[in-house]
């Protein structure tokens, strides 16, 4: 995407701003569409996807939910003119939170706010950074224009501290984490065999980091999950309490129930999930690629 082109999207989508919500949908829903017909690759890797962890879908019942995902995915886009231009109290109504009190712990411990990838990540973020101030992993967007706009959305309020994704250090988040930061974590992408355990998502081997159990040994931390929902009028960020015996002393029984959690809000949210990443990318060895 060039810098003109990614400036006329943002005007676009900032344009949005003072329409009904149902206005701003029916656009979005318009422009997931012709998506869902343009992406083919995007459209190909998400209905791969779906039906290697929905196996008793029917092919309709997996391309209604996928279709329903570039709509969803869409309309997050869209909305950012509300996270990039309403003023705090309006957005405060407009991203509700549940469960707020489970981020507080009267030991102190550190916190993982575990963050899977839904359409409305950002959102849920964004009104993260308007109760605290948190650390969190940053991967920079090729498109500077597109970049800037972003990561300004993501620091209008307790910008959070970023670290760069390429050569992440472990020990940068351990001592944010311990210098009283939440660490914001998004886990559930591939991010390639050599780091990565093989653990089951949605009984299929899907290479994940195992972070998580990592940073709560090694920090004392405690989990929380941090599921943002799109809603009919906005969004709802939950917290859940939190994770009990966890870590133990088996990280890849750690990471799989990680992946478990992650599957309880995918099964409640199928059409939210980004399911346009190659999430089975890295193979055990011997295994065929599946995309």
């Amino acid at each position: 995407m060039s810098a003109f082109f990614a400036r006329m999207w943002i005007a676009l989508i900032d344009s949005t701003l003072n329409w009904s919500q149902r206005a701003r949908t029916r656009l979005a829903y318009f422009i997931g569409d012709l998506l869902w017909i343009a992406i083919v690759p995007r459209r190909r890797i998400a209905l791969t996807n779906v039906r290697l962890c929905f196996p008793r879908w029917s092919e309709e019942e997996c391309r209604m939910v996928v279709r329903r995902t570039f709509r969803n995915m869409a309309r997050a886009v869209f909305d950012h003119s509300v996270l990039a231009l309403a003023p705090r109290e309006q957005l405060a109504t407009y991203v509700r939170v549940e469960g707020l009190e489970h981020l507080h712990d009267p030991a102190n411990r550190p916190l993982i706010m575990l963050a899977p990838h839904f359409v409305g990540l950002d959102a849920g973020g964004l009104r993260i950074s308007m109760e605290l101030k948190a650390v969190t992993i940053y991967a920079r967007q090729s498109n500077k224009t597109w970049n800037d706009w972003v990561h300004g959305i993501r620091s209008r309020f307790n910008a959070p501290l970023l670290i760069k994704r390429e050569g992440f250090d472990l020990r940068a988040a351990i001592r944010a984490m311990k210098d009283g930061l939440p660490f914001y974590y998004l886990p559930d992408q591939d991010y390639g065999a050599q780091h990565s355990v093989f653990v089951p998502f949605f009984g299929v081997q899907a290479a994940t980091i195992p972070m998580v159990a990592r940073l709560a040994r090694i920090a004392g931390a405690k989990v929380v999950m941090a599921v943002s929902e799109m809603s009919a009028d906005g969004y709802v960020l939950h917290f859940e309490p939190a994770w009990r015996d966890f870590p133990t002393d088996d990280v890849v029984a750690d990471t799989a129930r990680m992946n478990r959690e992650i599957e309880r809000w995918v099964e409640r949210m199928p059409d939210q999930y980004l399911w346009t990443h190659r999430r089975f990318k890295s193979r055990p060895e011997g295994m065929a690629s599946v995309y």
